[in-house]
């Protein structure tokens, strides 16, 4: 009975002892403004994070249509995208670098983030 209570616990221990990475999703991207107009500060219903190469933008409050841009920091354009809200939506970033997410929101007002991918 020992053995099976040790053997339990030393699992829980272990899963609680992770790195982290797996628990919360990746490494949490700040969302910053960059015109807003009309509406409030919008940026703390968005909420975006990397996880290795797998970036995951989440809207929390109904936006309506929005737009969002993967740029290089460069300024190529790696994908885009536009999705209804409250949803979320994933992309796949291919290659290692400095990268700038932009959030366009139907009434103009924009917002962006900066990542990077590292293997």
């Amino acid at each position: 009975m020992l053995c099976l209570v040790l053997s339990g616990a030393f699992c829980y221990a272990s899963g609680e002892a992770g790195t982290g990475k797996e628990k919360d999703g990746g490494i949490p991207i700040e969302v910053k403004e960059l015109a807003v107009a009309s509406s409030g500060d919008k940026s703390a219903t968005i909420n975006a994070s990397i996880n290795g190469h797998t970036l995951t933008v989440v809207f929390s409050e109904n936006l309506g249509q929005v737009a969002v841009e993967i740029t290089t920091a460069s300024g190529e354009t790696v994908d885009c995208s536009s999705a209804l809200t409250p949803n979320g939506i994933l992309f796949y970033i291919p290659n290692t670098g400095e990268y700038i997410i932009n959030i366009t929101l139907p009434n103009g007002d924009e917002y962006f983030g900066e990542f990077e991918v590292t293997d």
